[in-house]
């Protein structure tokens, strides 16, 4: 019965009726991506969604981003927390995404969001296996850094405990992720309030402050003007 009920809550999650797919991503970029190798990854120490539990952690102030800048072997790249967009370009990084660096910052986890315009409903399946290691592995499985599966599955698990009766409602009622008026559905919604603002301080990297439109419809302006044309080797991901 629980394994019932936890796929009921992943199907109501990911939506019933799936969003047109964005458009794909040039493969040689995701390789590229793939190819490199971070100094100074982020580090996840436990569940953040206990650590912050009842509070809301503190968000970047406005204009901050995330840089990265390769070693000049064009391979090896360091991650830091800027300001502003003129603070990181003096210092020789280029943006990566809006906001400060956070787990999902690599450029591996950037790969893995070009490549997958839909996270939410692969993140929520892997969550079907209702021990920790095996849903774990799952997320891992997706091609991300091991810091920032550990962020997806704590999210996911949050979500799981937070929102459980709302997504089942929402997968009876085979709900599309949006509503006419470009509201999230319900248990989107959910997931947006309940274990969103902690995600988005500890991962970093969202595909909106990346400048990567999604399966899930957003407004525009909520999706950053990032361009990827950093990376030695590989072709320019344009801003949207």
């Amino acid at each position: 019965m629980r394994a019932v009920a936890a796929a009921a809550l992943l199907a109501a999650c990911a939506g019933a009726r799936p969003a047109p797919e964005p458009p794909t991503a040039d493969a040689r970029l995701v390789a590229a991506l793939r190819s490199k190798v971070a100094l100074d990854p982020p580090a996840l120490d436990g569940d953040p969604y206990q650590a912050w539990r009842g509070r809301a952690p503190p968000a970047a102030p406005a204009g901050t981003v995330c840089g990265v800048r390769f070693e000049p072997d064009g391979t090896r790249y360091r991650l830091a927390t800027f300001g502003d967009e003129a603070a990181s370009r003096a210092a020789g990084f280029a943006v990566t995404h809006t906001g400060a660096c956070g787990t999902c910052s690599t450029l591996q986890d950037l790969a893995v969001y070009l490549e997958r315009p839909d996270l939410t409903a692969p993140v929520r399946r892997c969550g079907i296996d209702l021990s920790d290691s095996g849903s774990l592995a799952c997320i891992e499985a997706l091609g991300f850094s091991g810091p920032c599966a550990r962020t997806w599955f704590f999210n996911a698990r949050n979500t799981r405990r937070e929102c459980f009766g709302v997504c089942v409602l929402s997968w009876i009622e085979a709900e599309a992720p949006t509503r006419p008026d470009g509201r999230l559905n319900a248990c989107l919604q959910c997931d947006e309030d309940r274990s969103g603002p902690v995600f988005k301080a500890v991962a970093g990297r969202t595909r909106r402050n990346s400048g990567i439109r999604s399966s899930i419809p957003r407004p525009e302006e909520e999706v950053a003007r990032v361009v990827h044309d950093y990376v030695p080797g590989a072709p320019a991901r344009e801003a949207p």
